[in-house]
C-alpha cells in the first residue's frame, strides 16, 4: 500500500516535470478499431507501462501484460509505443495511462471516447393507413451516444414530430413520432427518417419507408386491339388496381350466362369461334376489403348472310364481321353485267316493238284507200258479190 501511494504522488508531481511522454486523445466509433499511442522524448531504455481507465497493465515495455486478444502490440520504438484496440465497446472508454518510469516518473493520460453511431427504423403506430385518412409514423434510434437527433423528410421538406428520449448508462434511446395526411396517391411515397450524432461529422443514417395507403379497388376491361371478324376468338383483359391489390376476377354476361366456349383465366377472358349467340355485355368485376369494382364491354357480332350481294356491315370497334373474299366480288361483278345485258336486250325489243307498230297502222290506212276504189268499181260495173281485200298482220 505504501509503494502505491508513492507512485500515486509520484504521478501528481508529474505534472510539473517535463513533458518525458505524451499521449494523444482519440474518439473512435463503436465496432471500429482504436489506436492509442504513447510519445517518447529522449528516452534512455527505461520502463513504459500502457494501462487502461481500470489502472490494469496491458503492455509493459512492449511485452502483453493482459489477456486480451483485442489489445495487440503495433510498435514499440525508442520514440513511441504503440497499440491497438479492435471491436471497441463502450465500456472500452476512458483515459488510457502512459507512464514512463525514469529517475522521475512520467504520465500522461490518453483519452479514448467511443460513439454509437444511429441506427433508425421505423414503423406504423395504430391501423393501417387508409385513403383520405391518416398515418402515425414512429422512428426509433434504440442505441446512441450522444443521443441523437431525428429529422423526417417527404418530398424534400422536412416535417415536424415529437421526440423523446431515454438514457441507460451511457447510451440513449431517442424517438420520435410524425402524423402524416394522406390521399390515395401517397401509396407508395417515400418518408424519410433521418438520424445524426450533434457535433459530430459523417455519421448521418437515413431509412427510407414506403407509404402504404389503402383505397378501394378499380376495374378496367381492355378491349381487342384490332377489329374481329366472326369465327375469331375474342381475348378480353382486365386490368386492376387497389391496395390490398384484388386477387380474384370475376367475369360474367348481363342477363345471361357465359358461352360454353367462353374460358375465364384470372384477369382475361377468351371466347373462341365467335358466333351472333355471343352477344352481350361481358362483366368484369372485382372485390376487396376496401370495396368492389366492375366494367363493362359490349360485344355485338353481325351476322354474314350467304347471298353475295349482302351490304358490309359497319366496322364498329365492338362488331364482328365477315370479310370480303374475292370470289364475292367476282360474283357481284357477274351480276351487274347481266342486269346491264338484260337492260340492252329490253331496250332494243321495246324499239323494235314501236317500229312494227307504226308500220301497220300505215298498210291498214292504204287497206281502206283500196276498199273504197273497189266500190266504187263495183258500183260503176253492178258487181255486187266483190270481196273487199284484207291484209293480216302476223
Amino acid at each position: 500500500m505504501c509503494r502505491r501511494r508513492d507512485v500515486l504522488v509520484l504521478l501528481l508531481l508529474c505534472t510539473a516535470c517535463g513533458q518525458m511522454v505524451h499521449a494523444e486523445n482519440v474518439t473512435v466509433m463503436e465496432g471500429e478499431m482504436a489506436e492509442i499511442t504513447c510519445k517518447l522524448h529522449s528516452y534512455d531504455g527505461s520502463i513504459v507501462v500502457i494501462q487502461n481507465p481500470n489502472r490494469q497493465t496491458l503492455f509493459f515495455n512492449g511485452t502483453r501484460a493482459l489477456k486480451d486478444d483485442r489489445f495487440r502490440l503495433v510498435s514499440f520504438t525508442q520514440h513511441q509505443l504503440r497499440i491497438a484496440l479492435s471491436d471497441v465497446r463502450v465500456e472500452d472508454e476512458g483515459g488510457y495511462y502512459c507512464q514512463l518510469y525514469t529517475e522521475d516518473t512520467h504520465h500522461q493520460v490518453a483519452v479514448v471516447t467511443v460513439l454509437v453511431p444511429p441506427k433508425p427504423t421505423v414503423r406504423v403506430l395504430g391501423e393501417p393507413a387508409r385513403e383520405n385518412g391518416e398515418v402515425e409514423l414512429q422512428c426509433t434510434v434504440p442505441r446512441s451516444k450522444p443521443p441523437a437527433r431525428i429529422h423526417w423528410i417527404r418530398d424534400k421538406k422536412k416535417l415536424q414530430g415529437v421526440t423523446t428520449q431515454e438514457q441507460q448508462g451511457k447510451i440513449f434511446t431517442v424517438t420520435s413520432v410524425v402524423k402524416i395526411p394522406v390521399v390515395r396517391k401517397d401509396d407508395g411515397t417515400i418518408v424519410t427518417c433521418e438520424a445524426d450524432l450533434p457535433g459530430v461529422k459523417g455519421q448521418k443514417r437515413r431509412t427510407e419507408f414506403p407509404l402504404s395507403v389503402r383505397y378501394s379497388p378499380t376495374a378496367k376491361v381492355e378491349p381487342p386491339p384490332v377489329i374481329l371478324r366472326e369465327g375469331d376468338d375474342l381475348v378480353l383483359s382486365c386490368s386492376v388496381t387497389g391496395n390490398p391489390l384484388p386477387t380474384q376476377v370475376t367475369w360474367s354476361r348481363l342477363n345471361d350466362s357465359l358461352p360454353e366456349r367462353a374460358e375465364p383465366q384470372g384477369q382475361s377472358l377468351t371466347v373462341r369461334r365467335l358466333t351472333a349467340a355471343d352477344n352481350g355485355t361481358y362483366v368484369c368485376e372485382v372485390h376487396t376489403e376496401m370495396g368492389s369494382a366492375t366494367d363493362q364491354y359490349v360485344l355485338v357480332v353481325y351476322e354474314v348472310p350467304t347471298t353475295a350481294c349482302t351490304p358490309r356491315p359497319s366496322t364498329d370497334p365492338g362488331a364482328v364481321v365477315e370479310p370480303q373474299t374475292a370470289t364475292s366480288y367476282a360474283i357481284v361483278g357477274g351480276v351487274l353485267a347481266v342486269f346491264v345485258f338484260i337492260v340492252l336486250c329490253t331496250l332494243i325489243v321495246t324499239v323494235w316493238v314501236s317500229l312494227r307498230q307504226k308500220g301497220s297502222y300505215l298498210t291498214h290506212e292504204a287497206s281502206r284507200l283500196d276498199e273504197h276504189g273497189e266500190v266504187r268499181e263495183a258500183f260503176i260495173n253492178g258487181n255486187e258479190n266483190h270481196e273487199l281485200k284484207k291484209e293480216y298482220f302476223i
